[in-house]
């Protein structure tokens, strides 16, 4: 598994394309929770760069029908992790990425204030790649080592905070394998 670190809020050697979709945390929030989503557009379509179309609001609406109904939107994540396993940051992890919407954990709402999010290219009920749990387990890791508030317990789902809202990454995502990568990026 590679190594990856963190230099000035920006994962290397993740591609960067900055996303207009963020603004500052308050001042006074550490980084301790980390948000895994999941994500596909158009909805079980792979490897199209749509996501990144959606994060930078570049999303032409007559490629999909279902691109009409969420182009008002506004949203970004720190990271993408696409089936392959490459890396997109679109967003400065020191910086709040739109990710979470209306959202709660540990007795806080506003997740985006004080989580990083992920998305990996995919579906609640299609199996997550090798490569993306070990780019996973690789980004955590190295969030771990630069926000030591982040810790394992403090790494959930989309569902976990938004459970009225959301189900992702959902039941093909595998927790147990994540963390066993995990473990071992950490050590």
């Amino acid at each position: 598994m590679q190594t990856l670190s963190i230099d000035n809020g920006w994962l290397v050697p993740a591609r960067r394309l900055i996303s207009p979709n963020q603004d500052a945390r308050p001042g006074d929030t550490a980084v301790d929770t980390l948000v895994v989503h999941g994500i596909t557009l158009p909805p079980g379509c792979f490897g199209h760069g749509q996501v990144d179309a959606l994060f930078t609001n570049t999303l032409d609406v007559s490629r999909d029908a279902f691109y009409r109904e969420i182009a008002h939107l506004h949203v970004s994540a720190h990271l993408l992790i696409e089936r392959s396993g490459a890396i997109t940051q679109y967003v400065d992890f020191d910086a709040r990425a739109w990710h979470a919407g209306q959202s709660s954990f540990d007795g806080r709402t506003r997740v985006n204030d004080f989580a990083v999010g992920i998305e990996l290219e995919g579906t609640d009920d299609c199996p997550y790649t090798p490569a993306q749990y070990r780019a996973l387990a690789g980004a955590g890791a190295a969030l771990m080592r630069v926000y030591p508030a982040l810790t394992r317990e403090r790494i959930v789902g989309h569902s976990d905070i938004a459970p009225q809202r959301k189900t992702d990454p959902g039941p093909a995502f595998d927790w147990a394998l994540f963390f066993d990568l995990l473990e071992r990026a950490c050590t």
